[in-house]
Order: structure tokens, then C-alpha cells, then sequence
């Protein structure tokens, strides 16, 4: 297997005022993709990734769709300063937050600007599927709803088959799980997918599984960074334990001890090694690996589906030892 890590030059169409502080960007790019993947943008001397709004499957274009965060590096960047015709520099599609094939209901829970890939999974969903979808898209007040229109054109396209309701924080309080579990019914088999801010979908993950959902239907999309791993007592550690990480990259191989809650990212970067990386959290894949020795347990992964995983490729800023030696090869 045969990854693209690079970033590509992406001319701007156009550019959609979705709500006061999100707007989408058509792109020039005719990159394949499946609905509810995402690009990493590499903007400011950083990295962010962002969700399709389009599908493929409905949409002639490629969209992403961003959200001004207060404070936002990139998000400020992009909203204050592109118009049609800039370029900017993306990955390829990536990500595992896709449609699986079943029969089943699809509902989703979204906050915010989670509804982002939420609305290209319900579009695709729709269009290449006879499966029932039911959307509840929670939003700060009537003025911050993303996508409104979209959602409401699709319900009136598919009225038998497409429920979107929409939960406003200013009229009623934040979603309780008794919510949740009321809006769930007795979809006890549907396919559950999550995406909003980590409380939100927290307590929408926690109030499935006490409604009797099985956690293997629950598909989460998380951008935050992840917590790194530490010791008992929440103390890092840099002692060594029995074993040992090899690094093979461009032809030069190392060998270190390994060391508790170390990644193999990290490991290749305390032998002295640079090896490939971007987010860190699990989400671009730019960081791949293949173990030819031994094994490991990555912490997250939204980037490889499970043949790859089958095969031994690993992300390598998620993944941990879990064998005495491990060999790690990077692709060159």
C-alpha cells in the first residue's frame, strides 16, 4: 500500500456564508473521496483538518465547511483573508468516519459544526441507500444553525425515509440523555454516528450505551487532541521496560529500549530519527507505519480502515508497544 502524505495546491471556487461565523469552500479539486472524510489544511505553519459537507455521491464539487473558532489559528486565518481564487495547501481525502454497508436505520447526533459530515453522510446515505436516517443537529440558538436549508430540503426530498430535528441551547437547555434516549426509540440496531464538541458527544455516547446500544454501532469524530498516556498517579516516566522499538526510516534502521506510555512516534524521534507527521491525534495518517515485527495498539485511529490494520500498518503517533521488540518500517 502506497499512501499520499503531501499536501497539494487547491484553488477556491467559491465560498458560502453558511452563518455568521461558518462558511464553506468549494474546491478545484478533483480528489476521490467517500462521504464524511476529511482534509488537512496546512495554513499560519500549522495543520488542521476539516470535513466534507459534500458528498460524493450528490455533490458535483468538493466542499469543506469551517467554523471561525474564537482564537482559532487557521479558522481566523481562512475566514479573514481567502477569496475565490486563492490557493491553499490540503491533503487528500482520509478518514474512517464512513458509511458501513447494512440495512439498518442511521442516526445521528450532532453539535455545532459537527453537523458538517453528518450532512455528507446523510446525503450519501440517501442517495445510494433505502436505509431511514434521523438526524439531531443541537445548536447555540435559530441563528447558529448550520446547513438549515440543506437539512430541510432533504427532509421534504424523502419524507418517509429522512427525520431532522433541530435542539436549540437557548430555548431548551443543553441535550440530556434523556433526550437522547428518546430520540434513539427502539433503534436499539441502528448505525449511531457522533460529531460535535467532546462533552456533547460524551454524554450522547454514555446515554446510548445505558439505553442498551451496543458501543461496536457507535462511530465518533473527534478533533481534538488526545490526552497523552501517563503513568500511574498521572506522573510521566522516562524509565525503560524490557523490550525494544526498531525504526527503520530512509535506510537508516535504530534501535532503542522502550519506555512506558511512549508512542512510536516517539520512539523514532528519541533514536534521533524525523520521521513523518501532521496532527498527532489520530486523525490524518500522515504519520503510517508498517510493523514487520511484533505488535501494537494504537490509542485512536480515524485514518486506517481494518484491512490496513490486518496488514500491520499502524499510526504511529497513536501506536504503543505492546510485544517485548517491535520493528517499524516507514515507507519512503
Amino acid at each position: 500500500m502506497v499512501r499520499d502524505h503531501g499536501f497539494h495546491p487547491v484553488r477556491i471556487k467559491r465560498i458560502v456564508q453558511e452563518t455568521a461565523d461558518t462558511r464553506t469552500y468549494v474546491l478545484d479539486a478533483p480528489f476521490p473521496y467517500r462521504a464524511g472524510q476529511f482534509v488537512t489544511v496546512r495554513a499560519c505553519g500549522t495543520l488542521r483538518s476539516y470535513s466534507m459537507s459534500s458528498s460524493p455521491d450528490t455533490d458535483a464539487e468538493l466542499m469543506t465547511t469551517v467554523k471561525r473558532v474564537p482564537g482559532g489559528l487557521v479558522s481566523n486565518w481562512m475566514h479573514d483573508h481567502l477569496e475565490p481564487g486563492d490557493v491553499i495547501e490540503t491533503t487528500t481525502p482520509a478518514g474512517v468516519f464512513c458509511l458501513r454497508e447494512s440495512g439498518t436505520p442511521l442516526v445521528a447526533f450532532c453539535g455545532g459544526s459537527g453537523v458538517t459530515p453528518i450532512l455528507s453522510l446523510t446525503k450519501s446515505a440517501l442517495a445510494t441507500t433505502s436505509r431511514r436516517v434521523r438526524v439531531l443537529s443541537a445548536d447555540r440558538d435559530a441563528g447558529s444553525i448550520i446547513f438549515g436549508s440543506a437539512l430541510a430540503e432533504l427532509s421534504e426530498r424523502h419524507p418517509d425515509r429522512f427525520e431532522i430535528r433541530h435542539h436549540l441551547d437557548d430555548q431548551g437547555g443543553f441535550v440530556a440523555e434523556a433526550q437522547v434516549r428518546e430520540f434513539t426509540g427502539g433503534d436499539l440496531d441502528a448505525d449511531f454516528y457522533l460529531c460535535g464538541p467532546a462533552p456533547f458527544m460524551d454524554l450522547v455516547e454514555r446515554a446510548l450505551l445505558a439505553h442498551g446500544v451496543d458501543g461496536a454501532q457507535i462511530f465518533a469524530e473527534r478533533f481534538t487532541p488526545t490526552t497523552e498516556a501517563s503513568a500511574p498517579g498521572g506522573r510521566t516516566t522516562n524509565a525503560e521496560k524490557d523490550g525494544t522499538v526498531s525504526i527503520v526510516l530512509a535506510g537508516k534502521r535504530r534501535t532503542v529500549p522502550q519506555h512506558p506510555c511512549e508512542t512510536l512516534l516517539e520512539s523514532a524521534r528519541r533514536a534521533g530519527l524525523f520521521p513523518p507527521f501532521s496532527c498527532e491525534s489520530g486523525n490524518c495518517g500522515t504519520c503510517i507505519a508498517h510493523v514487520t515485527e511484533g505488535e501494537a495498539k494504537m490509542r485512536v485511529n480515524n485514518a486506517l480502515d481494518d484491512d490496513e490494520v490486518t496488514e500491520g500498518w499502524v499510526l504511529t503517533c497513536q501506536g504503543e508497544p505492546v510485544s517485548a521488540h517491535i520493528t517499524v518500517v516507514y515507507e519512503n
